[in-house]
Parts: structure tokens; sequence; C-alpha cells
């Protein structure tokens, strides 16, 4: 779960500011690109998966899930669980249990949402620097290392495969402090598809006799 809350906390559109001290000036050119492709969408609707492994290479777990984004709500579903997201009020979900977890938003947490994943997580928040070009998916991606200012992150650092051809965030790798890595996949993208607000909030009577855990 808290692997999950680790990419779900880089998938929220917000303001980018960039500083020439904190990478290298190609970087940081690719980075702006991503930024302006974004800036001109006003939803997202994608489907990725996340391979996560060990420290040791022993503990190894493949998830598919899907995300819907409209500025700063989110929804998504993956490995039987959901997390909503209307900017104000966080509720997890999760299907086994029939319980729905609900905390306070907080953009400002040590962790890195969904999305952030496609968006502007890179800004004062990181130094930056180029890496290359790397192929994934079978396109020719230009790969980015994200090292985080605050010391307090739970990740070391980040690695993010840029499309050279769209400029979208296509993939990456996250490295947690403890020697475990993340690795994501962006496998369909559609940009400004139609999205109701509502489905960005919990609608308990969906949920028969679901019970309620308020962290609030």
């Amino acid at each position: 779960m808290r692997a999950l809350l680790l990419i779900i906390s880089t998938l929220c559109l917000s303001a980018f500011s960039l500083f020439a001290q904190q990478g290298d000036p190609k970087a940081k050119a690719i980075l702006a690109n991503v930024t302006k492709k974004i800036n001109t969408v006003k939803s997202i609707k994608a489907a990725f998966s996340l391979n996560l492994s060990s420290a040791n290479n022993k503990v190894k777990e493949t998830k598919r899930g899907q995300i819907q984004l409209k500025g700063n709500k989110y929804r998504v579903s993956i490995g039987g669980q959901e997390i909503i997201c209307d900017n104000k009020t966080v509720w997890t979900y999760v299907k086994d249990a029939n319980e729905v977890q609900i905390s306070s938003y907080n953009p400002s947490e040590q962790t890195i949402s969904p999305a952030k994943l496609f968006t502007n997580f890179y800004d004062k928040e990181y130094n930056y620097k180029y890496l290359g070009v790397r192929m994934s998916q079978n396109k020719k991606c230009d790969a980015i290392e994200l090292i985080p200012i605050s010391k307090g992150k739970q990740f070391a650092k980040i690695e993010i495969l840029i499309d050279q051809s769209s400029s979208l965030i296509i993939g990456g790798n996250v490295f947690e402090k403890n020697g475990n890595k993340i690795q994501y996949d962006v496998t369909s993208f559609v940009s400004n598809a139609p999205m109701a607000d509502a489905i960005f909030s919990f609608d308990a009577k969906k949920y028969p006799k679901v019970e309620t855990v308020d962290l609030r």
C-alpha cells in the first residue's frame, strides 16, 4: 500500500516553476516541453502498470491500473483498490474488506501523486540531470534523473522516460531509500476525455454495507 501511495502521491496539475540552478539546460528544456504539452490538456485517462521489486529481488509484484485526472482531482483503480480525490478529501476503498478510509488531501506530503506522473513533479522540489536516449515501448525516449532536494522524501531518486515524439512521460523508475524499486509504464493515454466531477468523490450508495474509517 505504501508503494502504491508513493506513486499516487507523482500522477495534480499545478503551477510550473523551474530554476536554472536545479539542473542542466537540456533536461530543463525537455521538462518545459512536457509542462507546455500537459497545460493544454483538461483531463487525462490512462492505463499503467507497476512492477515492484525488493532490494534483494526476492519479492516481485506486478500491478495494473487505470487513472482518470481532471485538474487536481483523480481516481485510480488498481489491485482491488480505488483511490479517489476531489482535491479536498481522499477516499481509499479496499474491495476485499469492503472498507473505505477517508483522509484529508495534503498536497505537501513528502510522497510522490498519480497526477504528477504525467506533469510537473520536477519543479522546485528537485534537481535534475539528462541521462541520454533510451528505448521504451518501442519508442525513443529522453531519460531524466530527478533527485529530491528535501531529505524528507521516501525515495532517493526518480528516473523518468519522456517520449520524444509526444513530449509525454510514458514510464520510469522510483528508487526508494530502502533499496526497493518501482518501475512504472503508461500503456495507454487519452487526453481531454469527458469526465463528470461526480466520479471524483466516493458514493457510499454504490457500495452496500461498506465500513467507513474516518482518519480526518
